[in-house]
């Protein structure tokens, strides 16, 4: 049991029953806890063939370092993917991609914030550097609300050099730093793209902006200089959204 990660959370457990089942070993549920999303979480397990398993809530405080929600699961460990998989996805996309690329956000918060995001935009997925960042555990997976079993996490060697292998198949590069002279609704983000977004405080490291095509900054009105990556990720993630539908209409 000792290899096995404890994903916990409804939404995060929900969305492994529907969409990974087999990786669900054993399911944990609070005792005295009895109702419509349990009942679901119940039948989804018995379709499954998943254990079940009774427990008082304090155990469950005791698994896990978190807000468990009276729900644990033990699942075989999670699965991040390599450039192989980019590049299938690339291939089978039926509409201008849109990537999410996270450079240095290594909280796990923002991670699985970002993978929520990304997955509400319609990203194809979500890439990050092998070193130095956050990577699947069950925070993010809590945090993520389900998306981080569906959304595809890549993992790369050298960040530089997959962001020129995406520009030579036809992908824009769009990075965001707060010093850009442009702005973000300047720019056309409705073809094949990529959005590079920083870590907090330091921002995109300097490889990373010499492989952006373009640059833009959000428009800051009030006295705060800056927006947590997640929120940034999601307020250029939907503009790229809305200038997609426009053009589709």
């Amino acid at each position: 049991m000792s290899d096995l990660e404890k994903i916990y959370g409804v939404h995060a457990v929900e969305s492994l029953l529907r969409h990974h089942p087999k990786r669900v070993k054993r399911l944990w549920l609070a005792e005295r806890r009895d109702d419509p999303r349990i009942q679901s979480l119940l039948q989804l397990a018995g379709q499954a063939r998943v254990a079940v398993q009774s427990c008082d809530r304090r155990e469950l405080d005791e698994m896990v370092d978190g807000v468990h929600q009276g729900v644990l699961a033990e699942v075989s460990p999670s699965q991040v993917w390599g450039e192989n998989k980019l590049e299938e996805l690339l291939e089978a996309a039926q509409t201008p991609p849109l990537l999410l690329v996270l450079d240095g956000v290594t909280d796990p918060h923002n991670l699985g914030a970002c993978l929520r995001t990304a997955d509400a935009a319609g990203v194809l997925a979500v890439i990050v550097p092998k070193d130095k960042s956050a990577t699947l555990n069950a925070t993010v997976r809590k945090v993520a609300c389900g998306a981080a079993e569906v959304m595809p996490l890549i993992a790369v060697t050298n960040l530089a050099r997959t962001l020129e292998k995406l520009q030579q198949r036809g992908l824009w590069v769009v990075g965001t730093a707060g010093e850009a002279a442009q702005e973000l609704y300047e720019l056309d983000l409705s073809g094949p793209m990529v959005l590079v977004m920083g870590a907090e405080g330091k921002g995109m490291r300097r490889l990373t902006r010499e492989h952006c095509d373009f640059l833009a900054r959000l428009p800051m009105s009030g006295s705060v200089s800056s927006l947590n990556v997640s929120v940034a990720a999601g307020v250029c993630l939907f503009e790229a959204v809305r200038q997609r539908l426009g053009k589709s209409r």
